[in-house]
């Protein structure tokens, strides 16, 4: 490995490598690195903070600086102090990508004005969002892109220690980047006196356990400081008393990929991209049914309708479209009527859900809301790490209620009991998680009353999804006794002679739906 001693140095080792990177890509043998769960980009994506996904070696860090890499660190430790860095992020536009939209310029101002030593840089990537790897494949395709955001705001706050926080089932992110970092220390881009300059940064990457609440910052410090994964109150906040009760600043690995970029072609290029209020752009881990899911990059103020129609290629199986979940478990449910909504924090929010870190599913017409409600209150009332009761009771007693309305047991009440469940725990909770966490089943009650009505008073499921409420029936038109469905029940509910219509007994019938999913005349119908 070449030490780069200086800024010198780096230019002509830029150069040097550009020319090997063409000669290798120039090659016939020559294979694309990268993840195979980026796919192709539409016409309505951009590249930016995966621009090298899929283009450049992981594992080779000679060609990230053929792709300009390291250049913006040299930049800021030559030409730019820190406080000048700190205005060019602002200027860009650039808010943090982790899920709150907080200014990433003001966060580290803030940062850089705190008293006390020493100061921590902190990357969050504890990706928890059900379906969501956005980051996880940044880490594992372009790491040293987040390296070196991270060098920029260390130089920018005053950090000489910085931590990536990443979870330990993300074994092969976790072993990219512990790579990346040793060829940047022998590269002399991390430890002392930076590119000769008397900037020094050092990383670690510190594994979590797999706790969804330590994706919140203060619950994230506690696991790195080796204590139990509980979020604390605020303020202070972390810039003043973070890691070990000192200025910390903390990001997540989007937000630090773009920073690069924004100091090498400077702030205007960047808000050239997105909206007035949401500059550049934003990945998306799109999930669900799809004909095209995947992992996206889309400016800001892209609606929800191009998102789904034209860059996921639409609803699968030529179903309609009942409803898109962004932001991850804490996320709202939002119907039909949204879909010509602008993405960008303020709208989303508006509309009753939230952006969060980039995860998005979308639901077709065979979507029962009301399990869905349950299925993601089941995921945070799990993940509650019990410090607050308010988080701790009350998810639980939601999740009791949505149980009961599932299985046929609702009662009037249930729904206005939910509400007020719903708006004290948001009210009363501690951290994000637990004020989160109502956002599917406000948003859903909201918008899909009906459905939740026709289970409680109608018991009945108007998706045909809820087992407790619905029938599987043999017709008697389609049937031609071919024994198909009574060969395969578990539990030998469906009886009759071959060649005879035949019967499925409700009483026995567990609602597993095996009869309906191997008959091959239509003949089993759900009622």
């Amino acid at each position: 490995m070449t030490l780069i001693e200086t800024h010198e140095n780096l230019t002509q080792i830029h150069k040097q490598a550009v020319l090997d990177f063409e000669q290798k890509r120039s090659s016939p043998d020559f294979q694309i690195q990268g993840s195979d769960e980026l796919k192709a980009p539409t016409e309505k994506e951009v590249r930016v903070v995966l621009r090298n996904s899929g283009v450049i070696d992981p594992y080779d860090i000679h060609e990230y600086i053929a792709k300009d890499g390291y250049l913006a660190i040299g930049k800021a430790l030559q030409s730019m102090t820190p406080e000048e860095v700190i205005d060019e992020v602002l200027a860009s536009g650039l808010l943090g990508r982790g899920g709150a939209g907080f200014p990433a310029g003001l966060k580290w101002r803030f940062a850089r004005g705190a008293q006390g030593s020493p100061k921590f840089m902190i990357c969050n990537a504890d990706e928890g969002d059900p379906g969501a790897f956005m980051n996880r494949l940044l880490l594992e395709t372009d790491p040293h892109a987040v390296i070196e955001g991270m060098l920029i705001g260390a130089y920018a706050v005053g950090s000489s220690q910085g931590y990536i926080y990443c979870r330990a089932e993300y074994p092969q992110a976790v072993k990219t980047m512990i790579h990346a970092i040793e060829q940047a220390r022998e590269a002399g881009l991390l430890g002392n006196n930076i590119l000769g300059s008397n900037f020094s940064f050092d990383l670690e990457v510190r594994m979590g356990a797999g706790a969804f609440v330590c994706g919140e910052e203060t619950a994230l410090m506690s696991s790195v400081e080796g204590r139990r994964g509980e979020p604390r109150p605020r303020p202070p906040f972390p810039a003043q008393s973070g890691l070990w009760r000192k200025p910390t600043n903390i990001n997540n690995v989007e937000t630090y990929g773009n920073v690069p970029q924004i100091i090498l072609k400077g702030a205007e290029w960047f808000a050239s991209m997105g909206t007035e209020n949401c500059k550049g752009s934003k990945t998306f881990a799109l999930a669900g049914d799809l004909n095209k899911p995947g992992l996206i990059e889309v400016p800001f103020g892209i609606t929800l309708r191009e998102i789904i129609f034209d860059v996921g290629g639409g609803i699968k199986d030529g179903k309609g479209f009942k409803a898109v979940q962004t932001g991850g478990p804490m996320g709202g449910c939002l119907p039909e009527k949204y879909l010509d909504i602008p993405v960008d924090y303020k709208s989303l929010t508006a509309a009753g859900s939230i952006m969060g870190s980039g995860g998005m599913i979308v639901m077709d017409e065979d979507t029962c809301m009301v399990d869905i409600a349950r299925f993601f209150m089941e995921f945070t009332q799990d993940e509650s790490c019990g410090k607050c009761v308010p988080c701790r009771v009350g998810t639980r007693r939601i999740l009791e209620i949505l149980t009961s309305i599932c299985n046929g047991e609702g009662r009037g009440g249930d729904l206005e009991l939910l509400e007020t469940l719903c708006r004290e725990i948001i009210q009363d909770s501690l951290c994000g998680l637990g004020q989160g966490a109502p956002n599917p089943v406000l948003s859903t009650l909201e918008h899909f009353r009906d459905e939740y009505e026709a289970h409680i008073y109608e018991k009945r499921c108007p998706a045909k999804t809820c087992r407790a409420l619905i029938k599987f029936v043999i017709n008697e038109e389609n049937c031609t006794g071919c024994t198909l469905c009574a060969i395969n029940c578990p539990v030998n509910a469906i009886t009759g002679e071959r060649k005879k219509v035949h019967v499925i007994d409700p009483d026995i019938c567990t609602r597993c739906g095996i009869c309906e999913s191997v008959c091959n005349f239509n003949a089993v119908d759900i009622i």
